[in-house]
């Protein structure tokens, strides 16, 4: 988007076009119910206030934006076809806003796209074109082919009515949280946050807006610190939804202005909030929707203005989707479970003679750990033993302490071990 576009739009009456994106969105989207959370406002301090879009209508946020932009067009406009690139929620957002609107859709989307988002989107009747490692190739490749087709391009992010789409999720919270204090958003290409700032600042400005992202996921810290938009030499992170290498720039514009601040998470953090929500709320939420709630736990350490405001807070995550395959997830689960050290696996050498086995475990027993797997290898014996073999357990356990007692056992009873992970 070049500067003039830019320079219009924020002079746009901003109150009066979110309240028509609400009025578009009426008997579409899912006005989606604040859920509270004790467990996480017991871990942070504060009262958390859940917003699930990942139950809204196509299992994310961006149906707001996309049917918004998509009701906003001229008949010309859907006669030519739809075109977008995403990384699979803008997508769905996109094929179900065009089929409502009786446009043909074509979406391209980067190959590493989950089949679930893949198959999702190809039910609402669009044509998948899968092109690109990254959304940023995949977008390449959509401005290619709507210049070559003559297609009407929806932007997943730089647009002001899509932004206007998505800023009606924090009118929603701040019709039904009066007292919320703290918004906490997952940034990729900025176009939910920059319409979640928008809609705050303009109805309420002093409560704050915070921005979150992966460590993997630079372009929003780059940006911000160069003062201005910079694409990220690299994006490395299995939140595919964030996975952007360069910001819009209206919503730099927007967010350089609004956002209070901003948060970065791990991919551990990430992994551990899919699991806890699981476990905790029983709500599926992808990895991009995990990261606004993974950012809960670095407010108090790496916010100054979280900090400095008086007063209790009342903090509101916007959980973005939910669009997750089984195979991720089992995966996502896994990782989660070892950083909360509730799976652990332990090497450790043992003479090739009988009853080695059973004495391992017997502790294990004794200490009420599950095996979930065991390897005994003879081939991998460093040489300690003669005639040795190398024993791997994983187990799951109770958590670190667990680990601990258990290792300290196995070690006590002249088990020489190591743990793997």
């Amino acid at each position: 988007m070049d500067t003039n576009e830019v320079d219009v739009d924020l002079r746009a009456d901003h109150a009066a076009n979110l309240r028509d994106a609400a009025k578009r969105l009426e008997g579409v989207a899912r006005h989606t119910r604040i859920e509270h959370s004790q467990e996480l406002g017991d871990r942070v301090g504060h009262k958390v206030l859940l917003k699930p879009e990942n139950l809204q209508l196509t299992g994310s946020f961006k149906v707001r934006g996309a049917y918004n932009k998509i009701a906003s067009l001229s008949q010309e406009d859907l006669d030519r076809g739809i075109i977008t690139a995403s990384a699979g929620n803008h997508a769905q957002g996109v094929a179900f806003a065009s089929r409502h609107r009786g446009a043909q859709a074509t979406i391209v989307m980067p190959q590493i796209t989950p089949p679930l988002k893949v198959d999702a989107t190809k039910a609402y009747g669009a044509e998948v074109v899968l092109k690109g490692n990254v959304f940023d190739e995949s977008f390449a490749y959509a401005r290619h082919l709507a210049d070559e087709r003559g297609m009407t391009f929806v932007h997943p992010f730089d647009d002001y009515e899509v932004l206007c789409g998505q800023g009606t999720i924090a009118m929603e919270i701040l019709n039904d949280v009066p007292d919320v204090t703290d918004i906490v958003v997952p940034l990729g290409g900025g176009g939910l946050g920059a319409g979640v700032a928008l809609a705050v600042k303009t109805f309420r400005p002093d409560v704050r807006v915070i921005g979150a992202t992966p460590v993997g996921s630079p372009a929003w810290r780059e940006s911000l610190t160069a003062g201005r938009v910079v694409a990220a030499d690299q994006v490395s992170t299995a939140a595919e939804g964030v996975a952007v290498k360069r910001p819009g720039d209206l919503d730099y514009a927007l967010l350089s202005h609004y956002m209070d601040d901003l948060v970065q998470v791990t991919e551990s953090d990430i992994s551990e909030m899919i699991l806890f929500m699981l476990e905790k709320h029983k709500l599926v939420v992808e990895a991009a929707g995990a990261v606004s709630l993974a950012a809960l736990g670095q407010l108090d350490l790496q916010s100054d203005v979280f900090r400095a405001a008086p007063g209790p807070h009342v903090i509101v995550p916007i959980i973005s989707g939910g669009n997750i395959d089984t195979v991720t997830i089992g995966a996502v689960i896994q990782r989660g479970m070892i950083s909360r050290g509730r799976i652990m696996q332990f090497g450790v050498e043992l003479p090739d003679t009988p009853g080695q086995l059973v004495k391992v475990a017997t502790v294990l027993a004794d200490l009420r750990a599950n095996v979930i797997e065991l390897n005994h290898d003879q081939f991998k014996s460093s040489g300690h033993y003669e005639n040795g073999v190398l024993l791997e357990v994983t187990v799951e356990t109770n958590g670190p302490d667990h680990i601990t007692q258990i290792l300290d056992t196995l070690r006590s009873q002249g088990f020489q071990v190591h743990q793997n992970y």
